[in-house]
């Protein structure tokens, strides 16, 4: 495994880390105060003008579309060479949909431009990718428990040349961005197929007649500015020519499309803790208690060795699930997939949760970045299956490898990922 990055990789890199420093942290407070006055105003769903700025910023500076391994839209690079890049755009809440790198956004134009007709990329992906629009990914549901993609019983059913939406989703991420234009859904088209082909997607227009939005769902308290929604589907009517890949490709595309979110997760999580940590060396130097600061103490060292290890194990970690993927592809790395989606959060929620209790009170306001940190990420170990399902697949894998190895005779060795 070679985690060096290449030279042009580099580049990306130092181009980033300049952008952050130039322009990024210093619009931290503006965007704050943007927001704050947006909230005052009875308005918690805004775009604030200060992130079109950046856009526009890091477009001219070349740092657009990061994700893309294509070069004709994107920075062509890596996953391996993405992490480093994704990781810095973590360490704030503003980076990454400055530079168009932004969950749902990512995963749907990945799915577009893996699995979509030459129509639906000019009429959707085309905009997405130039940061015109905004998407939402609308698969989990209130009524059934989806953690088992399998579960999804909105109805899509065929009615000539249209398809006809019923149902309800929540956790609709993005679905209250005022540029929401199009959402990719999620639900049954043949329920008597094999469990695996009764699912299909289709593109479903933002201003579809039928589609309400009865809420947005707060986070710990917090009303994110993209939202989170309840949706209704009544008669929601869209063109066959809508679906995407086919019906009963529903399962397959969202496997697709989990993986590379999964790990690009993680990578900002990594990022996010990786500030918690400097925050927290920073306060315990800052801070004296019984006449020293709170950086001699021996636990509070404890908790800045421990952490340092814990991060630069998962960091490590990542980058071996990003080689696989750039290696043998995303479904032989679908164990170390799972592996960091549960291990991940867990390490860097340790972290912050260090970090605030070193802050005392203030760890827990909004003067600091920490109390919104945790609660992000104690949401990943929700998003995109939770960490039970990740363990248990991973589980069911190691059993399966072990069971093999005993029945040929052998010993235990390291798993054989070429």
């Amino acid at each position: 495994m070679d985690f060096a990055l290449s030279d042009r990789a580099v580049e990306f890199q130092e181009r980033l880390i300049a952008f952050m420093g130039e322009r990024v942290y210093p619009a931290e407070p503006v965007w704050g105060e943007q927001m704050q006055e947006a909230r005052a105003a009875g308005r918690p769903h805004v775009h604030a003008p200060v992130i079109e700025e950046l856009k526009e910023e890091a477009r001219r500076r070349g740092l657009w579309n990061l994700f893309l391994p294509d070069t004709t839209d994107g920075a062509g690079l890596s996953n391996c060479e993405y992490a480093s890049l994704a990781e810095i755009m973590g360490r704030t809440r503003i980076a990454s949909e400055a530079c168009n790198c932004s969950a749902p956004d990512t995963g749907n134009m990945e799915v577009l431009y893996q699995f979509g007709t030459r129509e639906q990329k000019e009429r959707w992906l085309r905009p997405l990718l130039d940061g015109e629009i905004r998407s939402a990914f609308a698969m989990t549901e209130p009524n059934v428990a989806s953690s088992d993609a399998t579960n999804v019983s909105l109805r899509i059913e065929r009615d000539g040349d249209s398809y006809v939406l019923n149902g309800r989703k929540w956790w609709t991420s993005n679905v209250m961005h005022p540029h929401l234009r199009i959402l990719i859904v999620m639900g049954k088209t043949n329920p008597e197929a094999s469990v695996y082909q009764q699912q299909s997607m289709v593109l479903v227009p933002a201003d579809t007649p039928g589609l309400e939005i009865r809420r947005s769902l707060p986070v710990f308290g917090y009303q994110d500015p993209e939202g989170h929604g309840e949706l209704e589907f009544s008669g929601v009517r869209v063109p066959t020519a809508n679906i995407i890949a086919g019906e009963g490709m529903g399962f397959a595309i969202a496997q697709a499309r989990l993986g590379p979110g999964r790990i690009h997760h993680c990578m900002r999580a990594i990022g996010a803790a990786e500030r918690a940590l400097e925050l927290l060396c920073e306060r315990a130097d800052e801070r004296e208690t019984f006449g020293k600061p709170v950086s001699h103490n021996a636990n509070i060292q404890d908790w800045i060795a421990q952490s340092r290890i814990e991060l630069e194990m998962a960091r490590l970690l990542v980058l071996k699930t990003a080689w696989l993927m750039d290696t043998v592809g995303n479904q032989r790395a679908r164990i170390e997939i799972s592996g960091i989606k549960f291990a991940v959060p867990e390490i860097a929620l340790r972290i912050v949760d260090r970090a605030i209790q070193v802050h005392g009170g203030a760890g827990v306001s909004d003067d600091f970045p920490l109390a919104y940190m945790y609660a992000h990420l104690r949401t990943l170990r929700l998003a995109d299956g939770p960490d039970e399902v990740h363990r248990l697949s991973l589980a069911r894998q190691e059993l399966r490898r072990q069971r093999e190895r005993r029945a040929a005779g052998g010993s235990a060795g390291p798993r054989d990922n070429r």
